[in-house]
């Protein structure tokens, strides 16, 4: 297919999917909402069954934005993600928490408040039970729960989507989530090239060529080093930095270009 009308397929590509986005998050929950309330359980069991729902929802999106030609993926070392409790990534693209979802049935994030605000997004987190981000300690003490009841939690460290060129900046939140809660963190690191919805970047700006999103899973790494601190705030500081530090430093080794395009199906 010439470049100029392989660009135009996936850039209508690119419209229906946002379409079938912003859809599917109104019609999703008005039609599983009712269902899972009559279904007999608890609230945490109807948050359990929201969060499976979504999981699946977004295994099959993406599913869908391979089979239109608007991306393609792999995945490293997803069996790391099976017993992750506190999974930190870093936010190149709108998109990275649709593949996060879709890896982890058992999926909770901590998301901005605004989005509760939002049509689109706001039916898909009470039906999930998600952490909305709005004051730091019920973050936190929200996290100890979702833990608690065998959730894994889903933080990106920068709070945004990485503006493209610039380093890295974590904000504590994440380790905060992490030394007041005893947490592992299981890291990972995603690479979408070329860059595509950063914050810079409109959902009309396809790139000239097929977006590839790689993922690789990391060894976990244990708290228990920072724990030794003995006032929180501090060792959240540190944990903090040496967080950026880390991720800086696996993804310029990650960030290489990839070699063929092999992905991993869900």
């Amino acid at each position: 297919m010439p470049a100029s009308l392989n660009h135009l397929w996936r850039w209508c590509a690119t419209a229906f999917s946002f379409l079938v986005f912003g859809l599917g998050g109104i019609l999703l929950p008005l039609l599983a909402l009712p269902v899972l309330y009559c279904l007999p359980g608890t609230t945490r069991q109807r948050e359990h069954q929201g969060q499976r729902l979504i999981h699946h929802v977004f295994r099959g999106y993406i599913g869908m934005m391979k089979g239109l030609g608007v991306l393609s993926y792999e995945v490293e070392n997803r069996e790391k993600l099976r017993d992750a409790r506190l999974i930190l990534a870093n936010h190149p693209s709108l998109i990275d928490v649709v593949f996060l979802i879709a890896l982890v049935p058992n999926a909770n994030c901590v998301v901005k408040g605004k989005l509760l605000r939002n049509p689109f997004t706001r039916g898909a987190l009470k039906l999930a039970g998600y952490i909305i981000n709005e004051d730091n300690e019920k973050v936190i003490a929200a996290a100890g729960d979702a833990f608690a009841k065998g959730d894994a939690l889903i933080i990106f460290p920068e709070g945004t989507r990485t503006t493209p060129g610039m380093p890295l900046s974590f904000k504590r939140g994440a380790a905060n989530v992490a030394i007041r809660n005893g947490a592992d963190i299981t890291p990972v690191l995603i690479s979408c090239r070329p860059g595509t919805l950063s914050k810079q970047d409109p959902w009309y700006r396809v790139p000239a060529a097929r977006v590839h999103v790689r993922i690789r899973v990391n060894d976990t790494i244990p708290v228990a080093a920072w724990l030794r601190e003995s006032v929180p705030s501090l060792a959240a500081r540190q944990l903090t930095a040496d967080l950026a530090d880390y991720f800086t430093e696996e993804l310029t080794r990650y960030e290489q270009p990839a070699v063929g395009s092999k992905a991993d199906d869900y």
